[in-house]
């Protein structure tokens, strides 16, 4: 059973990317001008893509890929140009919609888009879980119980960025605390690389997973670190 924590948090994610930065997230993930700091987001946003796609290898065929927080779907365009069948899945049933609208026609019969919770077993096994900025407004201990209930149905890697703890992190968070409560996002939830390791090492679903690489990515707003799970 889930922890109500990452219920409540859920709720709130999908209303605030559902209903309120609909347009500055289509804005961001398309080619249309953004300001210096968008930039900054966008730059960074795509370097982390490209080095998860680099940990996922160049060819994908036959491998069944779960897209955790597909977003508007870049990331499971290009695993799907790489051979692999992808499920591409976001809480936000908006962004699932524009992600539809984007699909390329020559992979449109290797991505399923789903509107829902990626924890869904429903959604079966895989080879690969990439859950790229989807778990950074979890609690430590939350984001943890959310990848080890996709381990078991998950047969090689499990690739997952999150907000490292800095003090450049904390400072934006403690300005953002300062906007009215109808500007703010869902608080980023800084976490530390060895507190995430140690939970991991725990816990009871992980013992026959160990991290094998990371990988930070810092280009100006944006500041995210990578890490990837597999199977010993």
């Amino acid at each position: 059973m889930r922890d109500v924590t990452y219920e409540q948090r859920r709720g709130e994610i999908e209303h605030y990317f559902d209903r309120t930065a609909v347009a500055a997230w289509e804005k961001l993930t398309s080619d249309a001008p953004v300001g210096r700091i968008r930039q900054t987001v966008r730059a960074g946003r795509d370097e982390m893509r490209a080095t998860l796609l680099s940990w996922l290898g160049h060819d994908l065929a036959g491998k069944r890929i779960l897209d955790a927080g597909c977003g508007t779907g870049a990331l499971a365009v290009e695993a799907a140009r790489r051979g692999a069948s992808v499920v591409a899945i976001d809480l936000s049933p908006t962004l699932v919609d524009l992600a539809r609208s984007r699909i390329p026609p020559d992979v449109a019969d290797r991505v399923t888009f789903l509107s829902g919770d990626m924890l869904d077993e429903a959604l079966g096994e895989f080879d690969h879980v990439v859950a790229m900025d989807s778990i950074i407004h979890y609690q430590t201990a939350d984001a943890v119980k959310a990848l080890a209930q996709l381990a078991p149905r998950t047969r090689h890697s499990i690739l997952f960025t999150f907000a490292p703890r800095t003090p450049f992190l904390a400072a934006m968070i403690s300005v953002g605390r300062l906007l009215p409560k109808r500007d703010r996002a869902p608080w980023l939830q800084p976490m530390a690389e060895k507190d995430i390791t140690a939970l991991m090492d725990l816990h009871e679903s992980l013992t026959d997973w160990a991290c094998v690489r990371g990988q930070r990515v810092s280009s100006g707003f944006y500041k995210s670190q990578a890490m990837e799970w597999v199977r010993t």
